[in-house]
């Protein structure tokens, strides 16, 4: 079943309210998909947030890597041929993860649906439905608590709270929340890299001390600060997920080696997507490390070939697969149901989108 064709569009879709961290702030998805054709007709979806403050990847940049590189060196292969497909792939231009996530998805979407299964299945099929918290922007304290009283309200039982941009100043953010949503909501708090050392250390002792009961602290510090992740994790009882410190397997073999991180956070824009994600898991399921699947400013195209692999492995206990609500309408058809925190997964072939709304060249 040969690739006859890959193409890509962009679509835009306003965002709820403005998605405000420790990085940047942010109004609307405006992001690259890909389309792959057979020679069958059947096609498959893929789709890129061009995220340069995290991955390095421009709207520019992923659209020159899938044009010029990924779709000459692809155009021809056998789907089924899917190991070699996805070497060819990772072969065709270095670093443009954004890039090859779109790419990857579209295939593991097409090879799928030529299969005739979902692809959570092809992938393990652990489970059918998924939990998923929602994020909390940084604002002002009583807008941040109001943004999490109505996300009680609308059934989250898992509240992610963006910090990162005052220091100290972020325990009585965390504990106002706390004592507004009760003991009963999991906290997780994100700090975008925005802390150092010494002062994740003081924080995360001083929520603890306030017994504010965090689920974990993600990302502390700067990316490729592992000897401060690691300090922080071996002074601290809360766990430490490691976020923007984990792009490829072998990221997550040093995190694991040094003790850097209690878990590991995986998003297929830094993977470069289900292929590379899927050694990341197996590694993590060796070391006895669970996961987190997470998302960028995705809508429902990309979080669904998200959660086709957080349903399919067990070493995946949390998913921050908030991406669709997070988003002002929903323009595709098909793929899982997103109702409030609860995703449940589709039992149509493939990851389930049937119709994207954009022109393709």
């Amino acid at each position: 079943m040969r690739i006859t064709g890959i193409h890509t569009g962009e679509i835009q879709i306003p965002l709820a309210r403005p998605f405000k961290t420790a990085l940047r702030t942010v109004e609307r998805v405006e992001d690259i998909v890909v389309r792959i054709t057979a020679e069958n007709g059947m096609v498959g979806y893929g789709e890129a947030p061009p995220t340069a403050v995290i991955t390095g990847d421009t709207k520019g940049s992923v659209l020159c890597a899938i044009r010029e590189h990924i779709a000459p060196a692809l155009t021809g292969m056998d789907i089924l041929a899917l190991e070699e497909v996805m070497e060819r792939l990772h072969h065709a231009i270095k670093g443009n993860t954004s890039a090859k996530a779109a790419v990857d998805m579209a295939l593991y979407d097409l090879w799928a649906k030529v299969i005739g299964k979902p692809l959570y299945q092809l992938l393990g099929g652990y489970r059918d439905t998924i939990e998923t918290d929602l994020t909390i922007s940084v604002n002002p304290v009583p807008q941040m608590v109001a943004d999490s009283l109505a996300a009680v309200q609308e059934g989250y039982r898992v509240l992610k709270v963006k910090v990162g941009k005052e220091g100290m100043a972020d325990i009585p953010r965390i504990a106002a929340i706390r004592e507004a949503v009760g003991p009963d909501i999991r906290i997780r708090v994100d700090a975008n890299q925005g802390w150092n050392v010494k002062d994740s250390i003081r924080i995360i002792t001083a929520m603890e001390d306030k017994g504010l009961d965090i689920d974990l602290v993600e990302q502390p510090v700067a990316a490729r600060d592992i000897d401060g992740m690691a300090k922080i994790t071996q002074a601290v009882y809360t766990p430490i997920l490691a976020d923007e410190s984990v792009f490829s397997p072998l990221d997550a073999l040093e995190l694991i080696r040094r003790g850097a991180a209690d878990l590991l956070n995986i998003k297929l824009m830094k993977t470069g997507g289900i292929h590379e994600a899927i050694k990341i898991c197996d590694m993590a399921s060796l070391y006895g490390v669970e996961c987190m699947m997470g998302c960028m400013l995705e809508s429902k195209l990309a979080v669904s070939a998200a959660s086709h692999l957080c349903a399919a492995k067990g070493i995946v206990t949390r998913a921050d697969l908030d991406g669709p609500s997070l988003c002002s309408v929903d323009p595709f058809q098909g793929g899982p149901a997103y109702d409030g925190a609860m995703i449940r997964m589709n039992d149509t072939p493939g990851i389930g989108i049937t119709s994207v709304p954009c022109d393709f060249t």
